[in-house]
């Protein structure tokens, strides 16, 4: 057995086990002393450091041999060697598959019993009720495991299509509306949205009140108006309805009044108690009202439902059609009684412009002194609009930096929809390690998190969230406390949090299959100790006053998820990083995907093999590491371990040595790379009437081992956003140098995310997928270009002012590029393009994207 065989054989120690069960087999099958002559396998006991075990058993033979056995004292001895042999054969199969269940369950294993979250659902009854439904335009839900749900759907009658498109419900970009955004929303007591469908103006607010045991009352208004007038007396549909999961313990009925209509909606659940749901017209014609009640296979497919129950009716006296609700469609059992209805809609079809208004009632609010809605509805609404004007001139203060109106009210919009965006979800994710035999299901959990986009990721993303943090930390550090407990409690034995949770029908309704496998090697940039980072500059008095518990419970997990970066993603040399994940085996892609590096296809080595080194990852796990220490400090429990890797990893002179490119004089990964690639499809054979295969990756010319370094982008900047660069270093000259070049990153709108100059600049990494992380300029990497040159513009060093130059133009470009595309197309994006600035990708992107608030607010 070869060196490298022998390593591999140890790194998967069932495999010795495996070798023993056949080695003793053997035994069994000879059972006489000659068993132990050399054989393949005896040798690689002898190999495995087993000489001394073999060289026993021989000394005890060697005795055997010297005495006189009788044919009946031999068959004893074989006997007893059979049942030794046997026992020892048992205990091993035994232990083997112990030890590879142990391996299996580790994966979905939490990390501990006692988790971070203690108070949540009714503990928590101001963020009790919210709009927890990300992917839905307008809903409100509890933070229950198994919810009562509401929701808003809305069509305009006469453009609803013959394949029943045009009904609104899921946030969807194909149902291209002018805009809609939270325009106001605190997270916890209201919220004001503004959507704009081809003219038509639905204002939806809501209102929530404290009283009870149940998390008490709250209102919800819906208007419909249009600009300009210009769509005034045109009839449009508005549906509200109650739904319950599938798992919620109680019941809904629908209330009718004359005529079978539905004038609200009562129930009875095990969380919520007995409640009643009443629906009034404020203003306006109605045109027609109907309900539907039903059972729906599930939350999924509320839309499905309703678009099954369309039908098409008369008033009397009259020819005109109205689109309709079924009424009561509740199947019956197979016992022959009428089942229970888990979905119940109410749809009133009017002329714009007119309003609705929806009432939630708990049955346990008793002292109740009067109603939530009219002009006490009225009041409550101007009352937190008014706080909410207040406190976010307190946090971020741009009346008195100079902002006109439209601009703050601009910034209250990304930061609205991202907190309004905030969702709550339950479920189960799908994992995998190398020890299952395919996916199997992580533990049942709750996720409070905010979501990157309501349209395209209405869910929650590891990397993003660290992102997310450091705007709502600004706003409400509570809330944000929160999202981090929830996402450490999704940390498993090992140390691992996956990178998508993807929980609940909902949430996995929107995500391809090829997607919603977790795997426990991969991991995602430990976004986290930027918000942890952040927390501690700003909120340093509130979190000693109010959180010291916080971080206490957290601690321990952060050594743990830290102390799993810095043994599964380790490189090949001590002091290198890699990230996992990467396919050295396909030839379909240009330059194979780093999805867990959050930069996707941005390029890397060409042929991923073990010899890579990640300068990014490097920088994280030398950040993660200062920020543990910083944490320790706090705490009283210093550990100088972290202190001494950060010292470790952030010095100068070893990170050159592994990263400094002495060719481009810039930063860069290390691997096995070619430029020379290309992407072709294969050419059919002469006279050959077969279609052209798919297109492949064709490489002109071997790959070395070298600087990956004529792909200069934001992974060269790592060093440097992450401030691990010395002030006074000749390397923060040449970056800042390069900083403005535009040949390079530099633009009139942002920071391309890579050079001009690389080969793979705005390349196609596949025949379908578009350039994505090759050159489109993205705010999370440079909001943190621009809080490094900050940094350094604050620093004594001989780069000072150089950093304070960059830094004044790069904020300006960037807030102005962003806005300027918000006043054109009504959202703000995912990404936008280096020559124009114009905007690219999913939308509306409130997620990292609102960090331009936190430029213009100027807090880093």
């Amino acid at each position: 057995m070869n060196m490298q065989k022998k390593q591999s054989f140890f790194k998967c120690p069932y495999k010795f086990l495996y070798a023993f069960i056949l080695h003793t087999i053997i035994c069994i099958c000879n059972h006489e002393e000659k068993y132990i002559e050399d054989s393949p396998l005896d040798k690689l006991f002898l190999d495995m450091g087993h000489r001394m075990a073999k060289n026993k058993i021989h000394d005890k033979f060697a005795k055997l041999k010297t005495k006189t056995v009788t044919p009946k004292k031999e068959n004893k001895f074989k006997m007893s060697m059979l049942n030794m042999s046997v026992t020892v054969l048992c205990i091993a199969i035994a232990t083997w598959f112990s030890y590879r269940g142990y391996l299996e369950t580790r994966v979905n294993t939490p990390y501990d019993v006692n988790k971070l979250v203690t108070a949540s659902g009714l503990d928590v009854p101001d963020r009790y009720w919210g709009t927890y439904r990300s992917g839905i335009y307008f809903g409100l839900k509890t933070r229950d495991p198994h919810s009562l749900v509401t929701g808003l759907m809305w069509y305009f009658p006469h453009l609803l299509r013959q394949d029943r498109s045009g009904l609104r419900h899921w946030c969807e970009q194909n149902d291209r509306l002018d805009r809609y955004a939270w325009m106001e929303h605190d997270g916890r007591n209201f919220g004001v949205q503004e959507i704009v469908d081809n003219s038509a103006i639905l204002t939806t607010t809501f209102v929530k009140r404290p009283g009870g045991k149940h998390g008490g009352d709250w209102t919800a208004r819906i208007s419909v108006t249009s600009e300009d007038k210009i769509r005034d007396g045109e009839e449009i549909s508005l549906l509200f309805y109650t739904a319950i999961e599938e798992n919620v313990k109680g019941w809904i009925k629908a209330n009718l009044g004359d005529e079978k209509q539905l004038t609200g909606v009562e129930g009875n659940t095990q969380s919520l108690g007995s409640f009643i749901i009443n629906l009034n017209m404020i203003h306006g014609t109605v045109e027609e009202h109907s309900f539907l009640a039903a059972v729906a296979p599930g939350l999924n497919v509320l839309k499905e439902t309703v678009l099954h129950n369309l039908r098409i009716a008369f008033h009397k006296g009259s020819t005109k059609e109205y689109i309709v609700l079924a009424g009561d469609q509740i199947p019956l059992s197979i016992d022959g009684k009428k089942r229970d209805a888990n979905f119940i809609a109410t749809q009133i079809t009017g002329k714009i412009p007119f309003e609705i208004e929806i009432s939630y009632e708990s049955g346990s609010f008793i002292n109740r002194v009067d109603k939530l809605t009219g002009q006490n509805y009225d009041r409550a609404l101007k009352t937190h609009r008014k706080l909410f004007d207040e406190k976010f001139e307190k946090v971020f203060k741009l009346k008195s930096k100079g902002y006109v109106e439209e601009e703050i009210e601009f910034a209250k919009m990304v930061l609205s929809n991202m907190i309004g965006s905030i969702g709550y979800f339950y479920g189960s994710s799908q994992v995998q390690s190398q020890y299952t035999k395919g996916p199997v299901p992580y533990w049942k959990a709750p996720l409070y998190t905010a979501v990157p986009s309501r349209s395209f990721f209405p869910r929650g993303f590891l990397w993003d969230e660290g992102f997310h943090g450091l705007l709502i930390s600004a706003w409400d550090l509570e809330i944000e406390l929160d999202i981090i407990n929830h996402w450490f409690d999704l940390m498993n034995v090992e140390g691992w949090i996956p990178r998508e949770m993807i929980l609940g029908q909902e949430a996995l309704a929107k995500v391809p299959e090829e997607f919603v496998t977790q795997v426990n090697t991969n991991a995602n940039p430990p976004t986290f100790f930027l918000t942890l980072h952040f927390i501690l500059k700003h909120k340093q008095e509130e979190v000693l006053e109010k959180h010291f518990q916080f971080f206490d419970n957290l601690y321990p997990r952060l050594q743990t998820w830290f102390n799993w970066f810095n043994t599964t993603q380790t490189g090949d040399i001590p002091s290198t990083y890699r990230w996992r994940g990467r396919d050295g085996t396909t030839n379909k892609e240009l330059n194979p995907k780093t999805l867990t590096s959050g930069l996707d296809d941005y390029p890397r080595a060409s042929h991923p093999n073990i010899d890579e080194r990640h300068v990014d990852l490097r920088c994280w796990i030398a950040f993660a590491a200062h920020i543990i220490h910083q944490i320790g400090e706090m705490l009283n429990q210093p550990n100088n371990k972290y202190y001494e890797t950060y010292q470790y990893l952030s010095d100068n002179s070893l990170l050159n040595k592994l990263h400094w490119s002495p060719n481009t004089q810039t930063y860069a990964d290390f691997g096995l790379h070619t430029d020379k690639v290309l992407l072709r499809k294969v050419t059919p054979p002469p006279k050959s009437h077969a279609q052209p295969s798919e297109t492949v990756r064709i490489v002109m010319e071997d790959p070395t081992l070298k600087y990956v370094d004529s792909s200069f982008g934001y992974v060269s900047l790592f060093p440097f956003i992450l401030q691990i660069i010395n002030p006074d270093s000749p390397q923060l000259g040449k970056v800042l140098q390069d900083l403005t070049n535009p040949d390079l990153l530099w633009t009139k709108h942002g920071l391309r995310s890579l050079a001009k100059i690389s080969p793979f600049y705005m390349k196609y990494n596949t025949e379908h997928d578009a350039p994505y992380w090759r050159g489109a300029i993205w705010m999370n990497l440079n909001y943190l270009t621009v809080r490094a040159t900050h940094y350094y513009s604050n620093i004594d060093g001989p780069y000072k002012e150089e950093a304070k130059k960059i830094y004044q133009n790069l904020r300006k470009n960037l807030i102005q590029n962003v806005f300027k595309q918000y006043k054109k197309t009504g959202y703000v994006w995912e990404n936008y393009g280096d020559v124009h600035g114009e905007p690219k990708g999913s939308h509306p992107f409130t997620g990292w994207t609102s960090l331009v608030l936190l430029l213009m607010a100027e807090i880093y």
